[in-house]
């Protein structure tokens, strides 16, 4: 069984959208913003889209996270990111051709 990419790197390009980079050499853009339109835990992202900017990689690249004003994580897992990034990237093809 092969492991899964981990997260290098992660910048944001504009509110909710973000470019990452894995082990594997695969670069991606991610679209978030439907995720964060809802619920309590990502009102902080929401509160202030400067927020955002603030993203960090988790120390082994398992997950991209915030830190909220009280301290409490706000993550994402690398897998789904991953898997996110591919389907995205994939949609964008079809469109453009």
């Amino acid at each position: 069984m092969s492991e899964l990419p981990r997260i290098v790197s992660a910048s944001p390009v504009i509110y909710g959208v973000l470019k990452l980079v894995f082990t594997d050499g695969y670069e991606g853009v991610v679209d978030v913003r439907p995720i964060l339109t809802d619920g309590e835990v990502f009102e902080y992202l929401r509160r202030n889209p400067k927020n955002f900017d603030a993203v960090s990689v988790s120390e082994y690249g398992h997950s991209i996270f915030w830190l909220d004003d009280n301290g409490y994580e706000i993550d994402f897992g690398a897998d789904s990111l991953r898997r996110d990034c591919e389907k995205q990237a994939e949609v964008h093809r079809l469109m453009a051709s």
